[in-house]
């Protein structure tokens, strides 16, 4: 199987070709170093304009990820990146610029740091909040084994709204002595003519720039400690040159704080970062950073150049999509039918773009929240709106709602509180790999008791659930639905409230019974056809309800017929089918199950259509399964 990457590999810039591994890079002379930021910034514009990717991120990252490289000796020393989506540049200076081309295809470089992938990658990561604590138990263990290499972990302003990060920083000081953090605060622009080194702040403090980045930093501490903390260091500053306001919180958990410095000059940060090695303490390097950072279109719309498909290089511009996508379809039905009923809110964890909650914010701003990168926080928030009677939509993609799955079990279902569990992304998420794909939330949910659990097989029935999760009051319910477009099924004006528990008999047979879940009842489609093709009777399910089962249905149909065969997009083990397993176990049908499934395994990157191919998730592997049976 070949990489499904169409980009054909060009010749690399002159600097950037003589870069095999960091000690190449450690080589050139600092005056070549603006020019290798450059050579990568044109490699990554035009490479990802065909694969897509994570440009944003990665554009403002240039310069610190070559000063990192030219200070710092990996794989000996460390380097922990939270979310590791910026992780291409470090990719390009580890022997990985030539393969640039390939990232996010089949074979080709993952989108996130693998540890499979280079000695380089030291941890892998694809969500926030992990950089700090991997690195200070990296530091810990070092510290353990005598041994002096550094380790550094670099962290976004957003990861510090993250429980883990400020868990971890409250036990740097206890861990380990010699620590470096750098928070990477891309979220402000500062002029990168203006140095921030500690000898530079007398001038800044008497400039607007100055004032611009002590506000900046203001906001960051206030995300972390609130605005008590924010008014505490107001007050402790004192007109210091060389604190800001994050300082104070920072020196309270042991950890000196530097900065904020320009995070795209490569003079400061190399400077800076030869100092901090050689401090016998844990500290905090603050920089300010440009997402987007030298590609225009990038600078102007950093949300949609935070991760997206192939683009035109020239305005940046992406081919439009002929159908709306399921996300469009949930944030446009949400929003409208909030605005008839007052009680409805959305919640979501920093994702208001990816799952189209920004239709919402936009029109029912005062029902709108977002709580940052904190998905516990995020699903508690939703049970104590539903103890107020309200109806939270905690809308959240499937991988990441498994970072509140003890919320989900000891909070909401076990106080059967009505909180709205919506799950985007759910199924396979394609280029961004296993960090990504939603193939775990039919098993972690179907053993929560009392719990509804459903997913439609197109956007009109999308709808239909949707409007009978808004009028469930007696408990948790949750959907799930996938990436992207579906069949394009227009839902109807008025929504129709659905039977909870009751699957939709499409067609009634004898030898094969299919149950098609989600948006893979059009694979169970299309086997039904072959098979009707070849003489056999079909039944077709679209069971609709992960939990609670029709368990009348799909008994009565299962006993009847020679085979059963079940379609879902999720892992085999604990999953959809499984379920139906149980359910004639239990019933003493001996009917047997074949299953069409992703394998027990974490599932790699790659076009869908490929990976679907490879791992047998097909119409054909569904026939070449259920043949056997009807001989």
């Amino acid at each position: 199987m070949k990489s499904d990457s169409s980009n054909i590999s060009e010749p690399l810039p002159r600097l950037l070709s003589t870069i095999n591994e960091p000690g190449d890079l450690k080589k050139l002379h600092r005056t070549d170093l603006p020019e290798l930021a450059q050579e990568i910034r044109d490699v990554l514009i035009s490479r990802l304009s065909v694969t897509g990717g994570h440009l944003g991120p990665n554009l403002g990252v240039v310069e610190l990820s070559i000063a990192l490289h030219y200070v710092f000796n990996s794989p000996t020393d460390k380097f922990t990146f939270d979310v590791s989506h910026q992780g291409y540049v470090h990719k390009m200076l580890t022997g990985r610029a030539k393969d640039i081309h390939t990232i996010r295809t089949y074979e080709g470089l993952n989108g996130f740091l693998l540890r499979t992938e280079s000695e380089h990658d030291c941890y892998g990561a694809g969500h926030a909040g992990t950089a700090v604590s991997a690195a200070l138990g990296m530091a810990a263990a070092r510290d353990l084994a005598g041994r002096d290499n550094e380790v550094v972990a670099v962290a976004g302003d957003a990861a510090f709204t993250c429980g883990t990060t400020l868990e971890a920083l409250n036990n740097i000081s206890d861990a380990t002595k010699k620590f470096i953090v750098v928070l990477n605060d891309n979220e402000w622009s500062i002029d990168r003519n203006v140095g921030a080194l500690a000898r530079h702040f007398n001038s800044l403090q008497t400039s607007s720039t100055y004032s611009s980045v002590r506000s900046k930093t203001a906001d960051i501490l206030e995300k972390i400690g609130g605005m008590s903390a924010r008014k505490l260091a107001h007050k402790l500053e004192q007109g210091a040159k060389n604190l800001l306001a994050p300082s104070v919180l920072f020196e309270k958990f042991g950890i000196r704080y530097f900065g904020p410095i320009d995070g795209h000059n490569i003079e400061t940060l190399i400077d800076t970062f030869e100092y901090l090695k050689a401090q016998e303490e844990p500290v905090v390097l603050h920089i300010i950073t440009e997402k987007g950072r030298g590609y225009k279109p990038a600078l102007s719309n950093p949300g949609k150049f935070h991760g997206l498909g192939a683009y035109k290089v020239e305005d940046g511009s992406t081919a439009a999509s002929d159908l709306p996508t399921y996300s469009e379809i949930f944030g446009r039905t949400l929003t409208n039918f909030a605005k008839k009923d007052e009680k409805i809110t959305a919640i979501t964890a920093a994702m208001p773009g990816g799952t189209k909650l920004d239709i919402f914010k936009k029109e029912v701003n005062e029902r709108y929240f977002d709580v940052g990168i904190a998905e516990e926080h995020a699903a508690l928030f939703a049970c104590g709106q539903a103890c107020e009677g309200f109806r939270p939509f905690l809308t959240i993609y499937s991988t990441f709602m498994q970072r509140a799955y003890d919320m989900i079990i000891h909070d909401i279902a076990l106080q059967n509180l009505p909180v709205r569990l919506c799950m985007d992304r759910a199924g396979l998420s394609g280029d961004d790999g296993p960090t990504h794909h939603g193939l775990f939330d039919i098993g972690y949910l179907r053993v929560v008791p009392d719990i509804i659990h459903m997913q439609p097989k197109d956007e009109e029935e999308f709808v239909d659930m949707l409007w009978t999760m808004a009028n469930y009051d007696d408990g948790p319910t949750a959907i799930r639905y996938p990436r992207g477009a579906g069949t394009g099924a227009s839902p109807k004006a008025e929504p129709k409230l659905l039977t909870i528990g009751e699957a939709e008999l499409v067609q009634e047979g004898s030898d094969v019974c299919l149950i098609g879940l989600g948006h893979l009842f059009e694979m169970a489609e299309e086997v039904k056809d072959a098979l009707e093709s070849q003489g056999y009777s079909v039944t077709l399910i679209n069971p609709r309800w992960i939990k609670p089962l029709d368990a009348k249905l799909i008994t009565e149909q299962a006993a009847k017929c020679k085979i059963v065969c079940t379609f879902e997009d999720h892992v085999l083990p604990n999953g959809f089918g499984a379920s139906i397993i149980e359910l004639l176990a239990d019933a003493d049908i001996n009917t047997k199950v074949e299953r069409i499934g992703w394998p027990d395994k974490f599932v790699e990157h790659g076009k869908v259509p490929i990976l679907r191919e490879l791992h047998g998730v097909t119409s054909e592997n569904a026939l070449q399964l259920i043949s056997k049976h009807l001989s």
